[in-house]
């Protein structure tokens, strides 16, 4: 009997069973499609509007011209993790082997994520430090973990170290920092991290810092890193971004720094995640970085004077800046224009304004009652910061 003629048997209903049932796309997606939708200037996502430096542009075609087009080794080019040793030495005062404790991963994210898979397992618990980026949690629940999540206290976005102890159970086993952080731009301090150390030293809890706008603090303060800190830096995953600091999002390179323990534990994940980063444009950061160790001193200025062109342009809108001591972001209170909540507010913007914002309610589990604050990024051009600025002023 040919093929097509012979009875079909019955084919059980395929069901489909979610990993992460309460996970839809993210926030940032939204409303980078909505800013494309409604022709709106995007000060939403994090995502600079020029260019990377010249000559780290030039060191990309280099090297695609050397030959470096094949694979990297799974834990990054040892050319780059010795730059990166020798920037941690540089800025932290603290020595690392870049053989055993430097990992080379496909942006922040990445980072973030084979380290929570390494070190977290069922019936775990993980500490979240409200807002916090949206990754964090879903990872987690992936790992078959719980999480605690603790308010950043108001105005500040400080830690409540009292809920902090009382957040610690035998469960706990991560507790992750962001700092400087998103989207608030607070920063931890020397005095912070001491407050920390003390607190974690009964346990066996480790910390993921996520510190990826390290080179992004403003006002002559330096940036506290738990690289520095000899206590924490025992226990700490560090996670950093070549894509914040060389306006090279799309490039999603990060790194991550920790002891020799706990790298092995990161590359295990790590190997068979993305085994391993684009090579070329390892070789080139390897080579930039090298011939200009200056960069990362000199990012601070260049966006202060972004977030202060942007705040003088707010002063004419009814939006109230929150101080911003840190990061690319700047968040706004615009409880004068309307009792929306944010997420509606940023809707309304985007839609019938032009201007496409980041509200901060879905980076937490609970908002305080009345917050009506809003993130806009000011890694863009001067012109759109401006129309963004007009088109505020116009509500």
């Amino acid at each position: 009997m040919p093929l097509s003629n012979q009875p079909i048997s019955r084919v059980a209903p395929f069901v489909m069973r979610s990993r992460l049932p309460a996970v839809g796309t993210t926030l940032f997606t939204v409303m980078s499609q909505a800013a494309i939708e409604y022709q709106a200037v995007n000060v939403g996502q994090g995502v600079p509007d020029f260019n990377p430096p010249t000559r780290l542009l030039d060191c990309v075609t280099e090297h695609l011209h050397r030959g470096h087009n094949q694979y990297a080794p799974m834990s990054g080019v040892v050319a780059l993790r010795e730059a990166i040793a020798a920037k941690i030495e540089r800025c932290y005062l603290r020595q690392v082997s870049a053989q055993e404790e430097v990992t080379i991963t496909c942006g922040g994210t990445e980072a973030i994520a084979s380290s929570i898979q390494a070190l977290v397992h069922p019936g775990d618990e993980v500490i979240l430090l409200d807002p916090a980026y949206d990754s964090y949690q879903p990872i987690v629940a992936l790992c078959g973990a719980g999480v605690r999540r603790l308010p950043l206290l108001r105005p500040r976005f400080s830690i409540d170290w009292q809920r902090l102890k009382e957040a610690i159970t035998p469960r706990t086993r991560l507790l992750i920092v962001n700092t400087p952080h998103n989207p608030s731009g607070a920063c931890l301090s020397a005095a912070d991290l001491d407050q920390l150390a003390e607190i974690l030293r009964p346990t066996s809890i480790v910390v993921l810092a996520d510190e990826v706008y390290e080179h992004m603090v403003f006002d002559g303060r330096t940036h506290v890193s738990v690289n520095g800190h000899a206590e924490l830096a025992a226990r700490s995953i560090v996670v950093s971004s070549f894509g914040k600091t060389y306006h090279a999002t799309g490039w999603k390179i990060g790194y991550c720094v920790a002891p020799a323990e706990l790298t092995l534990e990161l590359r295990k994940v790590h190997q068979f995640v993305t085994f391993s980063i684009a090579t070329p444009l390892q070789y080139a950061l390897a080579d930039f970085m090298t011939e200009h160790p200056q960069w990362e001193s000199e990012l601070p200025n260049f966006y202060q004077a972004k977030r202060d062109y942007f705040n003088s342009l707010l002063a004419s809108t009814r939006v109230v800046a929150i101080p911003s001591a840190a990061t690319y972001f700047q968040l706004v209170d615009y409880s004068s224009i309307s009792d929306e909540k944010d997420t509606a507010f940023a809707l309304r913007l985007v839609k019938h304004h032009g201007i496409a914002t980041i509200p901060i309610s879905p980076f937490s589990e609970e908002s305080p009652v009345g917050e009506r604050i809003l993130r806009l990024c000011f890694a863009k051009s001067d012109t759109a910061l401006l129309l963004a600025a007009e088109r505020l002023a116009a509500l």
